[in-house]
């Protein structure tokens, strides 16, 4: 689990903004109780939701309650107290700068037509990559997403929000985005080198390698133009600032809540773009 992604687990504590695309009134499942008869109900609201009962009856088979997840979420949540100069001392090094531009050096091609179609800079986007995966390098994660998901739906604290995530999970399967096996994440069903949730991934994951899925693991060129895709869908405008207190700094929202994360992508955009 990266410090990035605790802090995205305290922000989903406060309401992630990612779970807006799959949002409704309620849900049938109930939370707490027989943890397979909650899967049993998830089951069939996933049907009702178009998935098919293979891609049901794979992702929950033999499927169990994740006691570490539970016990990670209940550590993390409020936390997190460092000052902005502490963590980004932490998460921007020579070495990651160094590793940074050679990524804008690397896709100055891909970088550049994503800019043209979405706005955002590459820096931005190679900030947000670097930090997320060490540029699809580091830990992504490794834990069963539909596992992590149905336990963190059947606990009743934000049963709603998990629930949603939960069904975009299995859409990504549904869709022939990813294969179940491939379905690994982080702490809070997080998945790819960016790290969106399942619902982020359904509603701005952007085929951008042309070979007709969306592949937030294994395809760098769908990676960053999702990325993109996110901020530019939130407000974010190319050309404009994007420091504390401007409206790009607010789209970033969408991303994550947490300003200290928001300040440390524009840091390191920055320093990007000063060439080190």
């Amino acid at each position: 689990m990266t410090p990035i992604s605790r802090l995205r687990l305290a922000a989903i504590a406060t309401l992630s903004i990612a779970s807006a695309a799959f949002a409704t009134p309620s849900y049938a499942a109930k939370c707490g109780g027989d943890f397979q008869g909650f899967v049993a109900a998830m089951s069939q609201e996933a049907a009702a939701a178009g998935v098919s009962q293979s891609v049901i009856q794979q992702a929950f088979a033999g499927v169990t309650q994740d006691q570490a997840v539970l016990n990670f979420d209940r550590r993390q949540r409020g936390t997190f107290n460092k000052t902005f100069e502490q963590y980004v001392s932490t998460r921007v090094g020579a070495g990651r700068i160094k590793m940074g531009l050679q990524m804008l050096q690397r896709h100055a091609s891909l970088l550049s037509r994503i800019e043209q179609r979405f706005g955002v800079p590459p820096e931005i986007v190679v900030a947000i990559w670097g930090l997320e995966s060490d540029f699809g390098k580091g830990d992504i994660g490794k834990m069963p997403v539909i596992r992590t998901l149905a336990t963190m739906a059947h606990d009743c604290r934000r049963t709603e929000l998990f629930q949603g995530e939960l069904l975009a999970a299995l859409k990504i399967v549904q869709r022939g985005d990813l294969p179940l096996k491939d379905l690994v994440g982080a702490y809070a069903g997080e998945l790819g080198q960016t790290q969106f949730l399942p619902s982020s991934y359904i509603k701005y994951g952007v085929d951008f390698d042309g070979n007709g899925h969306v592949d937030l693991r294994h395809s760098v060129p769908d990676v960053l133009a999702s990325t993109a895709n996110l901020l530019k869908t939130a407000g974010f405008k190319g050309g404009q600032p994007y420091g504390e207190g401007t409206p790009n700094f607010e789209a970033m929202r969408e991303w994550n809540r947490a300003t200290i994360y928001r300040k440390t992508i524009g840091y390191f955009a920055d320093r990007l773009a000063a060439g080190g």
